[in-house]
């Protein structure tokens, strides 16, 4: 599976569970660290973590392993490294302040059917 099926496969999951606004943002012409960046909310803390759950229960069953998982349950925000696809999954208030979407918003984004 390339990083571009990867990332779709992520945020059907993640869309599948509920999440908030789901935004996959095409890195690899701006930066060297990945290929996709998943940007999505949980509509709470608990949402948040049951989100990453999920995505790394499916990313297991495809043998992707990560190479970091970063902040957990009650943080606001989890970062799961994948290599060519980064997820950051954010409680509503984490995501407005980092605005990732804004610090990458010259970069195309990833349709999706959710």
């Amino acid at each position: 599976m390339d990083s571009k099926q990867l990332a779709l496969e992520t945020a059907r999951v993640l869309s599948e569970k509920q999440a908030i606004d789901i935004r996959i943002i095409e890195i690899s012409q701006k930066s060297s660290i990945a290929d996709y960046l998943i940007v999505t909310s949980g509509g709470s803390d608990r949402q948040v973590g049951g989100l990453s759950d999920a995505v790394e229960e499916r990313m297991d069953e495809l043998g992707q392993t990560p190479k970091s998982i970063a902040g957990r349950r009650g943080s606001g925000w989890v970062l799961m490294d994948y290599g060519d696809v980064i997820v950051n999954i954010f409680n509503p208030e984490l995501r407005e302040r980092y605005n990732l979407e804004g610090v990458w918003g010259d970069c195309k984004l990833l349709e999706f059917e959710e």
